[in-house]
């Protein structure tokens, strides 16, 4: 018997591009759905509303940006509880025991026979989509950024993030040189360089995987999730990034 029944959903959402664009949108924490035969993970009702269960906000950014754009969008629909899509297989982190102080019991009371389920059904199909997307475009001969989207909470372990938004980058910061420009020069943002995260090959999965591995150009985009909490503020940064992005592109192609 498998961990997917028949009536829960898919685990990745797949909005295919409307017309022709460069960009490649990846979501790893939009959603918050569990498999029905994991119930709700021995995790209070409450605490499915914040930050530790899914990246707040993020989604509505996302299909804006999709809508605007024109861009493919490919989205996890499982929460990070059930099984973290940006760690590796087997990463410690993957399958947090705590998460923010909040203990997580079925994943303390998981057998490795569990683990292996929730990789093989939720966070390889979502890799594979995105490779497969990523190798279609290749073929076509069609250049290529990945836009890795993301939110951060306000405030982590009792301290404030001042930040608005960062861009995270690793070995190739050609790409986030270019976006921290046009992010700095927008009035009133506190834009955060590798912050609040520092993207590296063991904190990150998504991007290693399939941007640097291959060459490709990437971002990776974390919103404050206080901004983007209610549509107004997700249409507000999805278009922002919808006019951003495409000079991202340009000046990116002409260096």
């Amino acid at each position: 018997m498998g961990l997917l029944s028949e009536t829960d959903p898919p685990p990745f959402s797949h909005r295919p591009h409307r017309e022709a664009s460069p960009f490649v949108l990846v979501s790893d924490h939009a959603g918050r759905q569990v498999p029905s035969v994991l119930r709700d993970l021995g995790v209070a009702a409450a605490d499915w509303d914040r930050h530790i269960a899914w990246d707040i906000g993020i989604h509505g950014v996302g299909v804006a940006l999709h809508e605007a754009l024109g861009a493919t969008l490919i989205e996890q629909v499982y929460s990070r509880l059930v099984i973290d899509c940006n760690r590796a297989p087997g990463h410690p982190t993957s399958m947090p025991l705590t998460s923010d102080e909040t203990p997580i019991p079925a994943n303390v009371a998981a057998t490795a026979v569990c683990r292996a389920a929730r990789e093989a059904e939720i966070l390889h199909p979502y890799h594979d989509r995105i490779a497969g997307e990523l190798a279609r475009r290749e073929r076509a001969g069609e250049p290529t950024a990945l836009i890795a989207l993301h939110s951060f909470t306000p405030c982590m372990n009792g301290v404030k993030r001042p930040w608005h938004c960062g861009v995270l980058h690793h070995r190739d910061t050609r790409s986030a040189r270019i976006m921290l420009v046009l992010l700095k020069g927008e009035p009133g943002l506190c834009v955060g360089d590798n912050e609040p995260y520092v993207l590296t090959e063991t904190s990150d999965y998504t991007v290693p995987r399939h941007a640097e591995a291959a060459g490709l150009p990437y971002l990776e985009l974390e919103i404050r999730q206080d901004l983007i909490a209610d549509p107004s503020g997700q249409n507000e940064w999805a278009e922002r990034l919808a006019r951003l992005l495409p000079q991202y592109w340009a000046r990116l192609s002409a260096a």
